[in-house]
């Protein structure tokens, strides 16, 4: 997905003075802006005539509904309409009036993170964990700019966001004036869409537009950019005005054909070895790919961004495929004769050598977005669908009078128990040194497999999505695409606002978890249940391992401690965590890890355990980039040099 940089002026034909947006590639939203026969509730992912139910009036807002208001209380308002309870908003000069519009809100919160990417990874972390659009609010110029870490990985990702930015004056718009950036022309490749709002009229519709857009087809971020006065125009809000995406919308995918999903299923009746490869696609299907699992009996195994799609407790999964992967994994689509490749891209941190990856099979690809099939490997069989729909379709023909489906893959499957006895996930000890990923298997069956996950970027990441049981979507949180280390603190306090009561546990490491460490400040404000709990190996982990493997161990500039000292732990992260006051403790022995945690999940609110665990240790398996199933390396550390 690519983005298309359109004004709200624009479409409504008010002056001839603003550019049209540009002619668009096949896989950028369409340049064409019609009008709709009937308006569509902003918060549906299809087409809907239903109209939007409107907020309760208050003292706060002594308006009736045909009085004049700012244009930041209408884009409130529109909020509102939308299903929006909770936003990220972090104030500066140019947004100071949607602030004061959310002060007169008695339906939405704000949630006021100490950084704009801390807010703007919290929006994303609240839609992962929830499925609901992710909300952030950010001022003009440096706001606006923090903001595109975080926009980048939720496109990557395929997160539904919607970004509002203030925005300098009409007249000042390309002056230089004093925090202006062009925040439209930045994002424009960074976005699923974008919008300049040049007419306070335009707001009711440009917000629908920006939260159908988000959340259906392939959802992604949206920004809304909204300048000062705009925001504090006067106008009276027409609340039924229809979204204007003709082209958008006839674009998006049709339920599949039903000839389609038979030719699958004779692909899958014909096959010996078949493998399922399941990706975040299908974050809205678990339900019914766990159904058609049972039904045909094919083995799972999912991407970083698929974990919990498929419960990786199942004796059908075989847990993460790629780089990281099991061997059991790579092994069976390195050997599978049918390779069915439901909501995924073919990433190269999966496939390594494209040439060699699934070469003994057919490949059978389905995806919401048109321009992911075929982009990186030539499928046997596509379909362009939502997968849900698709494995909707698929398990009624298998359940069907007609389909009489009886599948035997037994031989297949001892198979692979074989390679899971053969080549299991394991790690060395060594004395009473903290192997990491024991500190998350005591996680794990300290949780009993049921908090919901979020990780920084590097080892500390990979050993979360090896040793963690994921038992249901939406339990995983973690920048996939992108790699942006920051994410997990901010992402793991936003799934905690989406999830009230819920234990969401951040495990990162020392290197991630210092770039949004005020967002410390957040979750001890509101006491929320996040849990910290830092790998902690004074490194940037997964640099140095590339650095022992490929470079002989020369460190560039990858040691994070301190130089003059590097018998202490620096910086101190648990007297860091008490400034904040949040209760924190620092574990150095593998006899303390499991009471450690177990105070650390018993203490109410926020808490921060910090695991000091030794940098010579290499995440493995490992597929070197642009490597094949046969290069696979499974043994060796940093102890030992190559």
């Amino acid at each position: 997905m690519a983005t298309a940089t359109s004004t709200a002026v624009a479409f409504s034909g008010a002056t001839a003075a603003v550019p049209k947006p540009r002619t668009l590639p096949r896989h950028q939203l369409p340049s064409s802006r019609r009008a709709l026969a009937a308006p569509i509730r902003c918060s549906a992912v299809s087409p809907s005539p239903s109209p939007s139910p409107a907020p309760p009036a208050t003292a706060l807002r002594p308006w009736g509904p045909s009085d004049p208001r700012k244009g930041a209380d209408i884009l409130v308002e529109a909020l509102e309409r939308c299903g929006i309870s909770d936003v990220f908003a972090y104030p500066g000069g140019a947004s100071m009036e949607i602030h004061q519009a959310l002060t007169r809100s008695p339906l939405i919160t704000n949630h006021l993170f100490r950084h704009e990417q801390g807010e703007a990874f919290a929006a994303s972390g609240y839609a992962r964990a929830s499925g609901r659009v992710g909300v952030c609010v950010a001022t003009s110029g440096p706001g606006a700019t923090n903001l595109v870490s975080a926009l980048a990985d939720a496109l990557l990702d395929s997160i539904p966001m919607v970004a509002i930015t203030g925005q300098v004056p009409r007249r000042m718009i390309g002056t230089d004036a004093f925090q202006e950036t062009p925040i439209v022309e930045v994002t424009r490749s960074i976005t699923k869409h974008n919008y300049l709002v040049l007419d306070v009229e335009d707001i009711p519709r440009v917000i629908q537009e920006a939260f159908f857009l988000a959340s259906s087809g392939r959802p992604g971020p949206v920004l809304v950019d909204i300048p000062k006065d705009i925001q504090q125009q006067m106008a009276v809000p027409v609340w039924d005005a229809p979204m204007s995406l003709p082209g958008y919308i006839a674009r998006l995918p049709k339920p599949p054909a039903t000839e389609l999903l038979e030719q699958v299923l004779r692909l899958v009746g014909e096959a010996r070895r078949p493998i399922l490869y399941v990706g975040g696609g299908c974050s809205a299907s678990g339900e019914e790919l766990r159904r058609f699992v049972e039904l045909t009996g094919i083995p799972v195994t999912t991407t970083l961004m698929g974990l919990g799609n498929f419960p990786s407790d199942d004796p059908l999964s075989l847990r993460m495929l790629g780089m990281h992967g099991t061997v059991y994994a790579n092994y069976a689509v390195d050997k599978a004769d049918l390779l069915l490749a439901f909501g995924v891209r073919f990433d190269d941190r999966v496939t390594g050598k494209i040439e060699a990856f699934a070469s003994r099979s057919k490949i059978v690809h389905i995806d919401i977005d048109p321009a992911e099939i075929g982009k990186n490997k030539q499928p046997h069989v596509s379909i362009c669908a939502d997968v849900k729909l698709a494995l909707q379709g698929l398990n009624a023909l298998l359940s069907g009078s007609k389909a009489n489906k009886s599948f035997d893959f037994a031989s297949w499957h001892e198979e692979l128990e074989q390679q899971k006895r053969e080549f299991p996930l394991g790690y060395k000890t060594f004395g009473e040194a903290i192997p990491p990923q024991y500190a998350i298997q005591v996680l794990d069956e300290l949780t009993k497999g049921e908090a919901i996950i979020a990780t920084g970027v590097g080892q500390h990441q990979m050993w979360a999505a090896q040793y963690y049981t994921y038992k249901r979507p939406r339990q995983w949180l973690s920048s996939a695409g992108l790699g942006a280390m920051g994410f997990g603190l901010p992402a793991a306090a936003g799934a905690a606002v989406a999830n009230p009561g819920v234990t969401v546990v951040d495990i990162d490491g020392d290197g991630s978890f210092l770039m949004n460490i005020q967002e410390l400040a957040l979750i001890r404000i509101e006491n929320l249940p996040v849990k910290v709990m830092i790998l902690n190996n004074q490194h940037l982990g997964m640099v140095v391992q590339w650095e022992d493997r490929f470079y002989k161990a020369n460190r560039a500039h990858t040691y994070l401690g301190n130089p003059e000292n590097e018998s202490e732990i620096y910086p101190d992260f648990v007297t860091i965590a008490k400034g904040f006051n949040v209760p924190a403790v620092r574990v150095t022995k593998r006899s303390e890890v499991r009471a450690a945690i177990k105070k650390m999940l018993e203490t109410p609110g926020p808490y921060l355990l910090d695991i000091i665990v030794p940098h010579q240790e290499h995440v493995l398996p490992m597929i070197p980039s642009g490597g094949a199933f046969k290069d696979i390396i499974m043994e060796g550390d940093g102890r030992i040099a190559y």
